[in-house]
Parts: structure tokens; C-alpha cells; sequence
């Protein structure tokens, strides 16, 4: 059975008893659990070695773990090989990375990249680059009232033009899960490639690549229980080889001269220079120790914080809830007539982490009439009594200003 206890225990930074928190703000990035922290400590007391490079036995050990991790990642999305998997610093990196490969390479003036409003700015602004760099022309999708994706908007703007889609698997402002599958169908049947910008999905969900169809899938492993620096881009292969690289340097390349370079197939060509070793492995560490809670204890138990949140937050007369969804343990609120940040603040004194602001989204708080939101989003650390110290903090902020 899922032990609350047990596992809130494993997180050194939520057991401080010098420092204690309400910890909210998953959503941004998790805590890491201690065999996550651990297994970063081992690596450099034990294998710190460069990879593919040297003769000796710490950088074959090193490369050995690396490329281990990779295998990790791939099983775990099920890529149909590892050499799909593309080490980034994060989902940031993974969408400038396709944007600036994939995009140069094929996107030409006059051609359509399709974006909706509720995306991060991460999903928007390489895509705004690369049609300034190439001519494109970005078309917007409207959001739903709820803040959701107009499917029927989508389908209309659809046409031979348009050569890329990029969608977030749930959004971060609202934790809407966006109709990936149609979208992915409907982009192919066009000839257009799709791009998942999976940073909030691969926490909530079980990802198969290979059935969702997906031309590229980028994370981050700072919110699946990872490390900062850490990141995973998936591609199809196929693709992948298509690609010319993007940064140059060792590693990336099968032969250098001066009458001519050649580079390496994928993934070494898109990673130059040294990696993040720690991070790849204990990247693979922290999808070892999220997969041992199956699945439906993990989302039964977010669940059911999430919808408690939302009956103690109902309860307030001053409490607008913004796009409540089921499917990620998010909820984004405002409170009449008290700024956003004055209520993060008022939350912070008190012992309790929120995120408030605009959340690198924008077009959406445009959308939505909004200057920000206060976001309450849950780890699996989290438990009801997270919720009720911050629902007394919340009222103690609101009560200073009546």
C-alpha cells in the first residue's frame, strides 16, 4: 500500500526539522529523493571519469553507467532503441535543440509551426526564432474558456502548410492534458511532424512513444524526482540522422580535418563535449525509484490531495479557481482583490512554498484576463496535512487584508 510516511522520510529537505516546509511547488521542480542525492555522491567518490574517451578502467566504468542510463530512459518511454535518446540540460534545451536542427533544416519561408496560447514560453519562443530566422509563420491556437486546446480551432487552422506542431502534454498553469493523440493524428495526416513538450506529462502519466506517435518527446529530469542540468529529448530515429548538429566539439564527430568534417550518427552528434554524467545516471536512478510505486497508488494518491485542495479552496468566498483538471496534481488560484505575490509571500512567512506570477505563460494569463495566479502543485511527498497547514496559512494571509 501506498505509506505516505515511508516515502515523505526519503526526502532529506522536507525532514529538516530546523527548517521545516510545506513543500507546493512540484509543478516547478521536485525534491529529490535520498537515494537520487546519494547515488550523485557515488559517482564522484567512486567512477568521476570522463566517458567515451581515455583507456582506463574509472572512464570505462563511467561510460559504462552513462550509456546504462540511456538504456534506462529508453525502456522507460519505451523508445524502440536508445540511441533515440538525447542527453539535454532540460526540456528548454530539447525544443531549441529540434528548433534549431530539424527547424533550419526544414522549415522554409512561408511554411506553418502551430502553437496554442497555454503553452510555456519554452514552446513558444524557439518556434518564434526559427519563423524569424526562416520566414514561417507561427499560427496560433486560441485556448477553450477553460484554458484548455480548441480541438475545432486546430483542426480549421490545419493545412498543406503546416510542417511542425508542438503541444505540451499537460500544461503547467492548469494542468489541462491536451488532446495529444488527435493532434499527433491529425498533424501526420497533413504531412506535418509533432513535437510533445512532455515536462509536466511523464510525471503524470505512463509515456509509450512508440503508441502515442510522437516525432519528438522532451522532458526534464528535475521534475521526475531528478537532477537540475538533466534532460531527455526522444526522436525518431529516422529523423534524428536527418538532423545536421548544432553545437560542435569533441565527441560529436567521426572525423576532423581541415579539408572537411564528418560527425557521428545520433545521439553523439547533439552531444558535444563533456555531459552530465552524474546527472544521466542519477537521472535513471530517480525513474528506478519512481517506478517501484505502481502507477495507480501514485495517482490515486495526487488525486486525491488534488480534489481535497479543492474542496477546502471552494470553500472561500475569495477564492477563484482557475482551470481545475483532473489529470495533474495542480491547482491555480486567484483571491479578489489581494495581488498574487503578496499571498506567496504572506505563504512563505508562514512555512509554506507556492509558486505565484504569470508562470512563464504570458499569452494564456492574457487570454485569461490575468496578471498571475498563485499555483499550489503536489509531489508524492505531500500528504492532507501539506494541504490544511496551507489552507490556515492562506486564511491568515486573506484576514490582514479585510
Amino acid at each position: 500500500m501506498f505509506d505516505i510516511r515511508t516515502i515523505k522520510s526519503q526526502f532529506p529537505s522536507l525532514t529538516d526539522p530546523d527548517e521545516p516546509v510545506v513543500y507546493l511547488d512540484s509543478a516547478a521542480t521536485t525534491q529529490k529523493p535520498k537515494t537520487v542525492i546519494d547515488c550523485i555522491g557515488e559517482y564522484y567518490l567512486t567512477t568521476n571519469a570522463n566517458v567515451h574517451r581515455g583507456s582506463h578502467h574509472l572512464t570505462a566504468k563511467a561510460t559504462k553507467s552513462f550509456e546504462q542510463a540511456r538504456k534506462d530512459i529508453a525502456q522507460f518511454i519505451n523508445a524502440d532503441s536508445e540511441n533515440e535518446i538525447v542527453w539535454t540540460r532540460g526540456t528548454t534545451e530539447g525544443l531549441n535543440l529540434i528548433a534549431n536542427t530539424w527547424g533550419d533544416a526544414f522549415i522554409h519561408s512561408g511554411d506553418e509551426i502551430v502553437i496554442c496560447e497555454n503553452e510555456h514560453h519554452a514552446n513558444i519562443v524557439p518556434w518564434q526564432l526559427l519563423a524569424q530566422r526562416t520566414g514561417a509563420r507561427i499560427i496560433k491556437i486560441p485556448v477553450t474558456p477553460d484554458g484548455g486546446f480548441d480541438l475545432n480551432s486546430f483542426e480549421q487552422k490545419l493545412s498543406a502548410n503546416t510542417k511542425l506542431v508542438s503541444i505540451a502534454h499537460i500544461t503547467n498553469v492548469t494542468g489541462y492534458r491536451q488532446p495529444v493523440e488527435t493532434v499527433i493524428k491529425k498533424a501526420h495526416l497533413v504531412g506535418a511532424i509533432v513535437v510533445v513538450d512532455g515536462a509536466q506529462g511523464i510525471v503524470h502519466e505512463p509515456v509509450n512513444v512508440q503508441t502515442l506517435d510522437a516525432d519528438f518527446y522532451v522532458f526534464s529530469g528535475h521534475k521526475l524526482y531528478g537532477p537540475t542540468g538533466i534532460g531527455v529529448l526522444y526522436g525518431k530515429y529516422p529523423l534524428l540522422q536527418s538532423m545536421p548538429p548544432w553545437h560542435g566539439g569533441g565527441k560529436m564527430v567521426d572525423k576532423v580535418s581541415f579539408s572537411g568534417t564528418t560527425f557521428a550518427d545520433a545521439p553523439a552528434k547533439f552531444e558535444a563535449g563533456t555531459p552530465n554524467i552524474a546527472g544521466a545516471i542519477a537521472l535513471a536512478e530517480a525513474v528506478s525509484w519512481y517506478q517501484k510505486i505502481p502507477y495507480e497508488q501514485k495517482r490515486a494518491h495526487l488525486r486525491s490531495l488534488q480534489e481535497y485542495a479543492f474542496q477546502r479552496l471552494s470553500q472561500r468566498d475569495s477564492v477563484a479557481i482557475i482551470g481545475y483538471q483532473p489529470e495533474a496534481s495542480i491547482i491555480s488560484f486567484t483571491v479578489k482583490n489581494i495581488h498574487h505575490q503578496d499571498i506567496a509571500t504572506l505563504l512563505d512567512q508562514q512555512g509554506v512554498a507556492v509558486r505565484s506570477g504569470h508562470h512563464c505563460a504570458h499569452p494564456l494569463m492574457d487570454a485569461l484576463s490575468l496578471s498571475g495566479t498563485i499555483r499550489l502543485s503536489f509531489g508524492l511527498y505531500n500528504d492532507k496535512n501539506d494541504i490544511d497547514k496551507c489552507i490556515s496559512a492562506l486564511d491568515k494571509a486573506i484576514e490582514l487584508f479585510e
